[in-house]
């Protein structure tokens, strides 16, 4: 389930009533923000950012790696831009996890917890721990007229809210941000859209509320004030706040191209833009790395590229707003790829071995935390995991991770089990 204007709203009264949701960001003490980038199938980073040049030719691959503007450090060929920033953002190379499977390995790293198997069947069609987003929504609530958790440019199956409720779930943007008509749906009308015709949608609305506020008046308090959310609601969507942040052509064409002409560099910029707005949390996900098959060729024309734009302009652009130090980015898939080109020149899944990128919100910029063994297969020595992630971004956020939910029927959940917070990065 996504985010609505109306939970917005509810969850907004009902911390203010004292009730789940009242430590909402109480003073703002905390600013920061967090802004993820799946790469939903999982990146191959033997191919990108932990290259192994001494391997034999079927584990290095095809591509050389270039040095970076961190003395000792290399990259893939074919992220020169990103090659430039690596100042801005350290890798964590010695991550591991146990699970090589779609969705319960998406789960795992989007919320440090580990699914049980009946996620991935109807019995449990919803997160079954809340992700990150949700948390901070949940924690330190929204900043102005924008929500506090957005996914774009659709909402990822593990990016809910599980047990805190629907009004922590992400606003879903369902909408490419690349698209030359793109609009937000429920939040922004289309930027063509004449005023007057809201106001007649405003008067439709009041004529088919009459029915329902005979049944309204039935029923308790809690379901009444239904109507006046959906006011403010219908109120918030002509926000000129909301309208600015959520409109992409108000930036320069010049920094549109920066960012890359494609679905992942415009979610880029969204997400920047979300974040100065006030937004707390962005999740941007994007398809497909899933490279079962012509790896390289897939790599090289589309994949890369895109990242390249894409996360060399967020880091750069983040850090000349002066952004960087309060926003977090995380960048990962949910796995890597298998060491071994196979016979249709792609890698499997694996998680056995996989880097992890963070910048920005407290990390320290151009480290490499832990190491792979010489093909990449496994870790050094001393991984790091899902849970460790958590408590790092947790802990960054200025969230406890040793901090408990509950349930709506009581039971007890800490925010993370298990997790270490990876001090090498702070």
């Amino acid at each position: 389930m996504s985010w609505s204007l109306s939970s917005l709203l509810r969850g907004r009264a009902h911390a203010a009533s004292g009730g789940a949701g009242a430590d909402f960001a109480a003073g703002a003490a905390d600013d920061k923000a967090l802004i993820i980038v799946f790469l939903k199938g999982g990146m191959s980073t033997i191919d990108t950012f932990d290259m192994k040049p001494d391997a034999p030719l079927e584990v290095r691959g095809e591509f050389q790696p270039i040095p970076t503007n961190v003395p000792g450090t290399q990259v893939c060929e074919h992220l020169p831009r990103v090659a430039r920033v690596v100042d801005k953002f350290s890798m964590v190379r010695n991550f591991s996890h146990r699970n090589s499977s779609h969705g319960l390995a998406d789960h795992y790293m989007l919320t440090g917890y580990h699914p049980t198997p009946a996620f991935n069947s109807k019995i449990s069609p919803n997160n079954e721990k809340p992700s990150y987003g949700s948390i901070l929504a949940r924690k330190k609530g929204p900043r102005g007229s924008v929500p506090p958790y957005v996914t774009l440019p659709r909402m990822h199956r593990s990016a809910g809210a599980a047990y805190l409720g629907a009004n922590y779930s992400p606003f879903a943007i369902s909408a490419d941000p690349n698209s030359p008509d793109f609009s937000v749906p429920d939040l922004v009308p289309p930027l063509s859209l004449d005023p007057s015709r809201l106001d007649s949608r405003r008067e439709l609305l009041e004529h088919v509320g009459r029915f329902e506020k005979a049944t309204e008046q039935a029923a308790n308090q809690r379901a009444q004030s239904f109507g006046v959310y959906r006011q403010k609601a219908f109120d918030l969507m002509t926000s000129a706040e909301a309208k600015e942040a959520f409109d992409i052509a108000r930036e320069p064409s010049t920094l549109r191209d920066e960012y890359g002409r494609n679905t992942l560099g415009q979610s880029c910029l969204m997400a920047r833009r979300m974040i100065e707005a006030g937004v707390r949390c962005v999740t941007v996900e994007h398809v497909d790395w899933d490279t079962h098959g012509d790896n390289f060729n897939v790599l090289k024309k589309d994949l890369l590229p895109a990242l390249d734009g894409a996360m060399s302009s967020l880091f750069r652009d983040l850090s000349e707003r002066g952004m960087l130090e309060k926003t977090l980015v995380l960048v990962t898939g949910e796995f890597g790829r298998t060491p071994k080109v196979d016979h249709s020149a792609g890698r499997g899944h694996w998680s056995s071995a996989f880097t992890v990128l963070m910048g920005g919100g407290g990390v320290q910029g151009g480290r490499i935390v832990g190491a792979s063994d010489a093909n990449a297969a496994f870790p050094a020595a001393d991984p790091y995991g899902p849970e460790d992630l958590a408590a790092t971004v947790h802990h960054l956020m200025g969230i406890d991770p040793d901090d408990e939910f509950h349930s709506a029927d009581g039971r007890p959940f800490k925010i993370v089990t298990g997790g270490r917070v990876m001090q090498e990065l702070l």
